[in-house]
């Protein structure tokens, strides 16, 4: 067979690069290379003891089949309460579906939001994979260009200017990634009041609600009932490899997000749904402020010690563990720079190029998850490369 087999699509969606970085890196330390990971946003606590425990006690207690596809109804529940307890609201468990991984939650909207040639607008930078969703529902992706002057978020204004009579769903993140801002409650609701203005719906992923540090963490939820909210298991709760995410919706569309679940995945991974349970125990959820604060302390000392050798941050990040560095003073190839970085001094970051085409020759990613001691390490290494 040849390339002719191969769908249209494909030509549109790009590879992640970030994991051909990652593959790269991996073959260095087989070789005996030691290598600073700073490129994939997976955080380097794993999932707290008693949530690993609570999956191996389902695994003992024979609670391995299917599920409901939205996911067993105490799993639903807690997450329910979580939004009660931490933010006040009273959240329908219904309205909760659980899903493999936000990745999968936002597969699941496209496919029952967007139909073919419907437009969906995001910003540029942005999370690399979201465009492709769209593409995969024969949908078009509008990427939408910011810079740190609105702190490379979406605004009201920006949204009113991209709209066309294709246009469907716009999508923000707050935290972001790769920028780590966070989207004000005044700005969300103001872009929200346009989407809705104009008969479209408001996406909003937050994937790293838990991982903010100088504001007051708010959900989408409080702004408007009626915008769709993705989140996840895997950044806060550190259980990445368990593969859980979930979705809030407005009570109508649950029972299509339902009915295509059943039939794109059928359920999620029952083990991971009982581990996810005890996730949200006081013991556990101790363990997760603490990790917080662990990132922050990260990130408080990476940020000043690349500024030092050269790297520029206009936006200063709010939450995540990520650094969305100008490196225009430095290099005007940030793809080069990155393979350069770990071929000659063994430290892994992410290209501008994999979160789009706005400026990211001029800009490159540093995931501030590993330790300080290490990443200091890292730092030197990259003075030591522009030395």
């Amino acid at each position: 067979m040849t390339e002719q087999y191969i769908a249209r699509r494909m030509e549109r969606i790009a590879p992640f690069y970030v994991m051909d970085l990652l593959a790269k890196a991996k073959q260095l330390e087989a070789a005996g290379r030691s290598v600073v990971h700073m490129e994939v946003g997976q955080p380097d606590f794993a999932a707290p003891a008693p949530v690993a425990a609570a999956g191996k006690a389902a695994i003992d207690a024979g609670k391995t089949g299917y599920t409901p596809a939205t996911g067993i109804p105490e799993l639903r529940q807690a997450i329910a309460d979580h939004y009660r307890d931490r933010f006040g609201l009273a959240i329908d468990s219904h309205r909760i579906i659980v899903t493999p991984g936000s990745s999968g939650g936002l597969q699941l909207l496209m496919g029952v939001l967007i139909n073919p040639g419907q437009e969906v607008l995001m910003t540029d930078p942005g999370y690399p994979c979201n465009k492709n969703f769209v593409e995969f529902v024969s949908g078009v992706p509008v990427s939408v260009p910011v810079g740190p002057e609105t702190d490379y978020q979406l605004t009201a204004e920006m949204v009113r200017q991209a709209w066309t009579e294709r246009t469907r769903a716009v999508l923000v993140a707050s935290p972001a990634n790769p920028t780590g801002t966070v989207l004000s409650r005044d700005a969300l609701r103001e872009i929200y009041q346009v989407v809705r203005e104009r008969g479209g719906v408001l996406i909003v992923d937050e994937i790293y609600q838990g991982l903010i540090y100088e504001l007051e963490a708010f959900t989408a939820l409080d702004v408007a009932d009626d915008i769709f909210v993705l989140n996840s298991f895997s950044k806060y709760f550190g259980m990445t490899g368990w593969r859980l995410g979930w979705i809030v919706a407005p009570p109508f569309f649950v029972d299509p997000i339902d009915c295509l679940a059943q039939n794109i995945f059928l359920s999620c991974s029952a083990p991971a749904q009982y581990a996810a349970l005890r996730a949200f125990s006081d013991d556990c959820l101790a363990i997760f402020e603490q990790r917080r604060q662990e990132f922050r302390r990260r990130r408080d000392f990476l940020l000043p010690a690349l500024q030092e050798i050269g790297f520029s941050f206009p936006a200063v990040p709010q939450g995540a563990f990520y650094l969305y560095a100008d490196c225009s003073s430095l290099t005007d190839d940030s793809f080069r720079l990155a393979y350069d970085l770990l071929e000659k001094e063994g430290v892994a970051v992410t290209p501008g190029k994999d979160f789009g085409t706005n400026r990211a020759a001029q800009h490159i990613r540093f995931a501030y998850t590993t330790d300080v001691e290490r990443m200091n390490d890292g730092v030197e290494r990259i003075r030591r490369y522009f030395r």
